[in-house]
């Protein structure tokens, strides 16, 4: 939708690999209906997943004992918390869609994805403990998890050894949207295997850019 602005936040180390080529897709997409679309691309970047003192400018709220939490939404409400993540919830601020481009790593999002979530939001800027679920701070925008599995799709059915996907998607895309807020949609799921042909490949990839065109169409929620 024109004048839309989106925020892609892409986990993968080979911009030649499959979610490389998913992210090329959904920029190009999203473009074409007149988008204003941003990347984070956090190898690219040498984003930093560790959540430290460093996240900190200045001085310490209780210097005596580190709690993260309380220093971060401390350095929050001071405007001292670091430059990167400063600059990370601007473009968030700003985003009407989210969007978590990543392949699966032990049924869960690669590290240096979880580190940004850790660390950009954070309580005062995402959630307050006062104002989640109903009053999240994250309220109005969208996200969505676009991913791909590495094995093939039976592996994440209701009777596959690695148990229904909806059950592992669900801390990762349930507990940040319930804190902000903002609406989840349905995720979009890619299965890459050794045994995958390019047509099916192809298939996956004309998928993506349907699900690109409905991204702002009314839809089910997870």
């Amino acid at each position: 939708m024109a004048g839309k602005k989106v925020l892609i936040v892409y986990a993968h180390q080979e911009p030649k690999s499959f979610n490389g080529s998913l992210l090329k897709i959904a920029v190009e997409e999203l473009t074409k209906q007149g988008c204003s679309v941003t990347v984070s691309d956090l190898y690219a970047m040498q984003f930093e997943p560790r959540a430290t003192r460093n996240d900190i400018v200045g001085h310490l709220h209780n210097s005596e004992a580190f709690n993260y939490g309380v220093e971060t939404w401390e350095a929050y409400k001071r405007g001292c918390l670091s430059k990167d993540l400063v600059e990370e919830q601007k473009k968030v601020r700003e985003a009407d869609l989210l969007i978590f481009q990543f392949p699966l790593f032990w049924f869960n999002m690669p590290a240096i994805l979880k580190g940004w979530m850790d660390r950009v939001l954070v309580q005062g800027f995402a959630y307050d403990f006062s104002k989640i679920y109903d009053g999240g701070l994250l309220q109005d925008k969208l996200s969505l998890f676009s991913f791909t599995t590495g094995v093939s799709q039976e592996i994440y059915s209701k009777e596959g050894i690695g148990g229904d996907i909806r059950y592992v998607l669900w801390p990762m895309q349930k507990y940040p949207a319930w804190f902000g807020k903002y609406r989840c949609m349905e995720s979009c799921t890619s299965v890459v295997s050794k045994s995958l042909n390019l047509t099916s490949v192809m298939l996956q990839r004309m998928s993506l850019r349907r699900r690109g065109r409905r991204c702002w169409l009314p839809g089910p929620s997870v």
